[in-house]
């Protein structure tokens, strides 16, 4: 290649890259990007969708900053640049502004809602008033009289909101700098004055969140069967994680089914929650009050049942998914029912299940059973018994044990999926008599500061960690109690009882580390190093998932539980990580499960000292039954999957009038065929227009 060519490359090259810093600098220019929105996202079951979603480009809307409910109108009749993209205080997030809004969903592009700092005075839950209403026990066939919420409407707040589909995309901002840029932009651009039309340029927004998903389940799955390309695109996936589990005695997990001798004690939490928007949902109340007294109440039994083990197995379960047609709960029970779990039914002795525990009134603890089932006398004597052993390990805490109506049926809890299959002796733990205390009920405001976790001012993040709060000194005493009935009902004898407590330090620490930041020292000590990643400086994130990957809670709950009630055992990293005590065995891999945690540094040193943990700790499947069956229409399992999107984005910027992008349009037609037509006649006239004298080319010299 000659030097003029490599010239005309490079200079090629050069003229590449300044177009590309030119046309990056101009977009800059133009838009202000959205760095913290979180997204509605459409959700899809047996029978129709929910949620929310974009067009494919997008949807762009001149923003509106909406100060009452009566200044709807401008919305929706009287302001003149419709679309608009609607900017929500949270205290205007209610269900009677969002239906009017979708209802006049022609001239609404989007909704903005700004996320508060604190929460709000009055109770918001945008959950149905009977959760799980068509998946639980209480059916036509098991009880009319108790079914679809009858006897007690378990969430009287809930409005349903998180169950309506909307049409056009609804985003959550945090109320920080950005959130001020899109306020002040409003008041410099689009506030009316005295009712008059605002003046070209406009400020708007443009929201991205086009869902891939349709209709419902069944269709979205016969979708993503088509394979019409070598790598076939897929439309959504069905919700589930896996189910956290571990047992007090050694179970052999690699032969399933019935183990004869078992009998097993299911001390059962749910692990999830969820809220409007997709990646908030800190289920303080609904979910991390219950698996951290869970949690603490194993940890508090480790001693005793390695000391004096008792003649029943405590098996501690944690279920994912249940906010969704108790996704874990179903399949667990599915499993066990065709010999795929570690025990079967018949091994199960009998439940206690642990719920919202977080909010107790008076120190009252309130003990849910089964009037259905309890009409059979075997189980009746085995749930009072259970009770019994409940009031006589309260007698020796600060806790109050009391009992509802005994017409009245369970809350929504796991325990009603095992009694779908079988009348089982069983009892629900909660704060409430009858219908829920938590006023914000799988909301985004089911957080620390509702669970009263508050710190004094000045405190270290590491300091924060260490500072034993009202709120885990009180889900200590539940712990405890327990802890203490859970030894009691397995067969313990009453001397072990008092060397049993839980540990208030174990309990802060876990409640900072989902509420407040997993990223901590001590969640760090008891993780794996490859897994530092999923620490981050926030609340931990409940909302279950897709059954493609792990979830926050399932991964740090599996690691946790193993830690609390494993034991340290000296072998190395290389037998840990493949499960035996050393190179000739063969066996403990069926019963216990190996986990290196990367520890802590010692002093002066930035080098971890890691450690193996043995425990019995397992993962299983927490996937819908009716996925393995492709029942997707199924009533009996829960069908709900999560659409597949591209993008999820927002920015702002100056939109000018449509007027004048006509006269752009039409200035930039007419210079381009004034172009064509000079081109033209100067292509026509080029021998006349450009000719010169030239000389012969045999002139010579």
């Amino acid at each position: 290649m000659d030097p003029l060519s490599n010239k005309r490359i490079v200079n090629l090259l050069l003229c590449w890259f300044f177009i590309g810093v030119s046309c990056n600098s101009v977009e800059k220019k133009i838009y202000v990007h959205l760095n913290y929105t979180v997204p509605c996202v459409r959700l899809l079951n047996a029978t129709h969708q929910i949620g929310c979603q974009s067009s494919l480009s997008g949807n762009v809307g001149v923003l509106h900053v909406l100060e009452s409910e009566e200044n709807l109108d401008w919305v929706l009749k009287t302001g003149r640049n419709p679309p608009y993209l609607v900017i929500l205080e949270s205290p205007l997030f209610t269900r009677s502004i969002m239906m009017k809004l979708k209802n006049g969903s022609g001239r609404v592009a989007g909704v903005a809602v700004v996320a508060p700092n604190s929460n709000p005075l009055e109770g918001f839950s945008p959950h149905t008033t009977c959760p799980n209403e068509n998946t639980g026990v209480y059916s036509e066939n098991y009880d009319p009289t108790m079914a679809h919420c009858n006897v007690t409407k378990w969430n009287p707040l809930g409005n349903g909101l998180a169950y309506e589909e909307f049409d056009f995309p609804i985003f959550s901002l945090k109320d920080d700098n950005e959130t001020q840029i899109i306020r002040q932009c409003y008041l410099d651009h689009n506030r009316p004055v005295n009712g008059s039309t605002p003046q070209y340029p406009l400020c708007a927004m443009q929201l991205y969140s086009h869902m891939s998903a349709v209709t419902d389940t069944a269709t979205c799955m016969r979708r993503n069967d088509i394979n019409f390309s070598i790598s076939p695109e897929m439309v959504c996936d069905p919700l589930g994680d896996y189910n956290v589990w571990a047992s007090t005695r050694p179970i052999n997990n690699t032969e399933k089914g019935h183990k004869m001798w078992e009998s097993v004690v299911i001390a059962a939490a749910r692990l999830d929650s969820r809220s409007f928007f997709f990646d908030i949902a800190p289920g303080a109340e609904s979910g991390a009050s219950g698996f951290v007294t869970l949690l603490a109440a194993a940890h508090a039994l480790r001693n005793a049942t390695q000391q004096a083990q008792p003649n029943r197995t405590i098996l501690y379960t944690f279920f994912q998914g249940e906010t969704f047609d108790y996704i874990g709960s179903s399949r667990m029970v599915y499993d066990m029912q065709n010999s795929q779990f570690a025990v079967d039914l018949d091994n199960v002795h009998s439940v206690l299940e642990i719920g919202q525990v977080g909010l107790r009134a008076d120190s009252k603890l309130w003990v849910h059973s089964d009037p259905v089932s309890r009409r059979n006398s075997s189980v009746d004597e085995e749930v009072a018994k259970l009770i019994a052993n409940l009031k006589s390990a309260a007698d020796k805490s600060n806790v109050s044990v009391n009992e509802p109506s005994s017409s009245q049926p369970l809350p929504p809890s796991s325990f009603q999926r095992f009694l779908r299959a079988r009348p089982i002796p069983g009892i629900v733990l909660e704060d409430h008599q009858s219908a829920f205390t938590n006023r914000f009920y799988e909301s985004m405001y089911d957080n620390a500061e509702y669970l009263n976790m508050s710190y004094p001012p000045n405190l270290t993040p590491e300091e924060q960690l260490e500072y034993v709060t009202e709120t885990a000194k009180a889900l200590t005493e539940v712990a405890t109690t327990v802890a203490r009935t859970l030894y009691m009902q397995a067969g313990g004898g009453e001397p072990q009882l008092s060397s049993i407590s839980a540990d208030p330090n174990i309990v802060t620490r876990l409640l900072y580390g989902f509420l407040v930041r997993s990223n901590n020292s001590w969640f760090q000590q008891l993780l794996p190093s490859d897994l530092m990643s999923q620490l981050a400086n926030r609340p931990t994130n409940l909302y279950v998932g897709v059954s493609q990957q792990f979830s926050e809670p399932t991964l740090l709950v599996q690691h946790l539980l193993a830690n609390l009630t494993g034991s340290v055992v000296n072998v190395t990293q290389d037998d840990c990580q493949n499960q035996r005590q050393d190179e000739n065995d063969k066996e403990n891999k069926h019963i216990y499960y190996y986990m290196w945690v990367q520890g802590a540094a010692p002093p002066n040193s930035t080098q971890r000292e890691g450690f193996c943990i043995r425990s019995t700790v397992r993962l299983s499947k927490a996937l819908s039954p009716a996925f393995d069956l492709r029942e997707y229409t199924s009533k009996d399992y829960s069908t709900w999957t999560e659409s597949r999107w591209k993008s999820i984005k927002g920015r702002i910027f100056l939109v000018a009038s449509h007027d004048l992008e006509m006269l752009t349009l039409g200035v930039g037609f007419a210079v381009l065929l004034t172009s064509f037509v000079l081109t033209y006649v100067i292509s026509s006239k080029a021998d006349m227009l450009f000719s010169s004298g030239r000389e012969p080319t045999t002139a010579t010299y």
